[in-house]
């Protein structure tokens, strides 16, 4: 079928809306009308840095949208089904059998090389193939194919208004609250610091007003994030622009040092303030992507006596299937309001809403497809 497309054709260059050719769904595929689709940094990364997959290449992967057809195995979903696209996985590998699929051994190859396992692609362009299946979906379009992997049923008691801002859920606001659910799990009244008050930092500061957290601190160099930060549930913020000493004003705020940090910023020297600002026994976090063979030098000495701990996290530890619908419950309790952390734009204009998110205008735009 005919579909439109966001197209990357070459590096460093803006995304071309154009016609594209989509394959009819194979034995164990799903096609989905999108409706919305977040954009995310991932996206913007993959677009500006050197990456190894070629072009071009359909990007997006914060994808919502209606269930159109259906392979001839697939059981999950059925047509008519309103779904949240998350990421893919293989299911096979060990971390899947133990239910961390985050961590599948192939996630890059499943996620990033924009093509089927066994080398093809569902998009072309006048015959010339088009790579697809960014994060299983490349939902910067107005129809993509997904698996049962990777697809997760929205409840009919959602809105369409609500429903057109769910894509998020499967990427960057499971990134960050689950991070801070899942993985750094701060306990009732204690202290939390996020660096990045971008939408993953917002999801991570609601997770940790929800969970009771009685300090949340946010650190950005945006003064208006900042300020939306507080009204999604932290305590005190920082405002990093080169005039404060962020970790001294950190343990002054705790009265010693915070219980738990989580950078999202994927820059060393911020990663190294998100330790360096722990109290005894504190727990960091880190999410993002960092460019390849970035490095971080620790103290060890401060790690070793101080008991601290490191830990990477891919995707929040996040199930989807289990996580997008408590999220969702948390949403419909007043615990978890990320609506208000995101803004609507046309398809047509997605290059704005990526400027939009480069500067910090825009919290999280969200792409709305054409009826």
């Amino acid at each position: 079928m005919k579909i439109t497309a966001a197209v990357l054709n070459a590096p460093n260059a803006a995304l071309s809306v154009e016609g594209l050719e989509l394959e009819d769904p194979r034995d164990l595929e799903i096609r989905v009308r999108l409706v919305a689709t977040g954009v995310c940094h991932t996206d913007i990364s993959v677009m500006r840095r050197p990456f190894p997959v070629e072009q071009p290449i359909v990007l997006g992967h914060e994808g919502a949208g209606v269930v159109e057809a259906v392979g001839a195995s697939v059981t999950k979903v059925k047509v008519g089904d309103r779904v949240v696209l998350s990421y893919n996985f293989c299911g096979q590998c060990p971390s899947c059998q133990r239910q961390a699929p985050s961590y599948c051994q192939y996630f890059f190859g499943t996620n990033f090389l924009g093509q089927r396992r066994d080398g093809s692609t569902a998009l072309s362009r006048q015959g010339q193939p088009v790579r697809h299946n960014f994060f299983g979906q490349s939902s910067f379009a107005s129809h993509c194919l997904c698996t049962e992997t990777n697809v997760v049923k929205v409840p009919d008691t959602v809105s369409h208004e609500l429903f057109e801002l769910l894509g998020p859920l499967g990427c960057g606001i499971q990134t960050g609250a689950g991070a801070v659910i899942n993985v750094l799990k701060p306990q009732i009244g204690s202290s939390l610091v996020v660096f990045g008050a971008g939408a993953v930092g917002m999801a991570g500061v609601m997770a940790a007003k929800a969970l009771g957290a009685a300090t949340v601190i946010a650190v950005d160099k945006v003064a208006e994030r900042l300020q939306l930060a507080l009204e999604l549930g932290a305590t005190h913020t920082i405002l990093a622009d080169g005039t404060v000493d962020v970790v001294s004003r950190i343990r002054e705020i705790t009265a010693g040092g915070a219980d738990c940090s989580l950078d999202t910023t994927a820059v060393s020297a911020v990663l190294r303030q998100a330790l360096d600002c722990l109290a005894p026994l504190g727990r960091c976090g880190f999410v993002g992507g960092a460019p390849v063979g970035a490095t971080l030098e620790v103290d060890v000495r401060d790690m070793m006596l101080n008991g601290k701990t490191l830990r990477g996290i891919v995707e929040g530890d996040s199930n989807a299937d289990d996580f997008i619908p408590a999220i969702l419950r948390m949403q419909a309790q007043g615990l978890f309001p990320f609506e208000k952390m995101m803004k609507i734009y046309p398809f047509e204009s997605i290059n704005e809403a990526i400027a939009d998110s480069l500067s910090g205008a825009t919290v999280k735009p969200v792409l709305r497809m054409a009826a």
